[in-house]
């Protein structure tokens, strides 16, 4: 079935329907969600082989406030990489498909192309590589699912709102970071909680598996910032997903990126924010270990970026109506590299 039949009968963002169809879309999708531009059919990443060890971080020595500046300094210069994506004439990333504003397909809009900021960015990568921001197949994968789609080589890059840490720097490599952000807490307007504080006690808390979301509420339980009596048991695949058990009653709060937390309380005027972000991430392109030259490449085409106005204009396009032109986000952060 094609994703245009699929979209067809939806209409809007506001309510359970919608968003349960939604979901369901991405399910089907999953796999793959190519470009009517792009080309190929899906062939693994560039190398082939084991995923190649890199030096990009010594995990021993990083600290996750430090985390985002510990990228390689920019470089125009080709490599292996660089030279086997130009050899197959497409850029393949992994992507969101349902993040309102960042990765997702509208489902008020016929074209059947993803939009949003982070596909603002894959565009401009794109486009600086490969001379054409249309040479690009696009995967829709699951949060819990970006760092096997690098190591195993089905993308050569990740862009889905994904923060960097030191973990996640033993075994994939990042760009600078493109933005920054914080945890924080979504519940419906009426609740009773109030941030990422006491009023979570007795309280059903959804994140999505394999996200900094999940992380912190672990270890904030285990250390007792978090209330012992928060239930935090209840992951699911996608962000959304937790949007969607949010208003079907299933569970009373919602901990992730602030910024895909806001873009969720425009989709759905009965949730909000609660409390203001409790943590500082940034976000990072994120590529294989070892492919060193994809990683300079991808810096230098950030510095442009952000230089020549590309960053600001998607920024005030995409994400200014839901955190606005004040917010700390609102500013690209600055490069430091190792």
């Amino acid at each position: 079935m094609r994703v245009r039949q699929l979209r067809a009968g939806l209409r809007g963002w506001g309510g359970v329907g919608a968003m349960a169809a939604v979901c369901a879309l991405a399910l089907a999708f999953v796999l793959l969600l190519p470009r009517t531009q792009s080309h190929g059919t899906g062939s693994p990443a560039p190398g082939g082989g084991r995923p190649a060890q890199g030096i990009q971080a010594k995990a021993d020595d990083c600290e996750d406030s430090d985390a985002q500046n510990r990228s390689l300094s920019p470089s125009s210069a080709d490599g292996p990489t660089i030279s086997a994506i130009r050899s197959r004439g497409y850029l393949s990333v992994g992507v969101d498909q349902n993040s309102y504003r960042w990765g997702y397909l509208n489902p008020n809009d016929s074209s059947g192309e993803l939009e949003g900021f982070d596909i603002d960015l894959v565009h401009r990568i794109a486009k600086d590589i490969l001379g054409s921001e249309d040479k690009v197949q696009f995967k829709a994968i699951p949060t819990n699912q970006r760092i096997e789609a690098i190591q195993s080589r089905r993308v050569d890059m990740v862009v889905r709102t994904m923060t960097i840490t030191c973990d996640r720097l033993k075994q994939v490599a990042f760009s600078a970071p493109y933005f920054l952000t914080g945890q924080q807490v979504l519940a419906p307007k009426t609740s009773s909680v109030t941030g990422y504080d006491s009023t979570l006690a007795g309280k059903r808390i959804c994140s999505a598996s394999g996200s900094t979301a999940y992380e912190d509420l672990s270890a904030d339980k285990k250390s007792g910032k978090l209330p012992a009596s928060a239930d935090i048991s209840t992951t699911v695949p996608n962000q959304l997903d937790c949007l969607v058990r949010l208003q079907l009653g299933e569970v009373d709060a919602v901990v992730t990126d602030g910024a895909l937390a806001a873009s969720q309380a425009a989709q759905d005027p009965t949730v909000a924010l609660k409390g203001s972000t409790f943590t500082k991430e940034y976000y990072g392109v994120a590529m294989r270990l070892g492919a060193d030259d994809l990683v300079r490449q991808v810096n230098r085409i950030l510095e442009n970026y952000r230089k020549d106005g590309g960053w600001k204009a998607s920024y005030d396009k995409w994400l200014s109506p839901t955190l606005g032109k004040d917010s700390e986000s609102a500013t690209p952060p600055t490069a430091s590299y190792r």
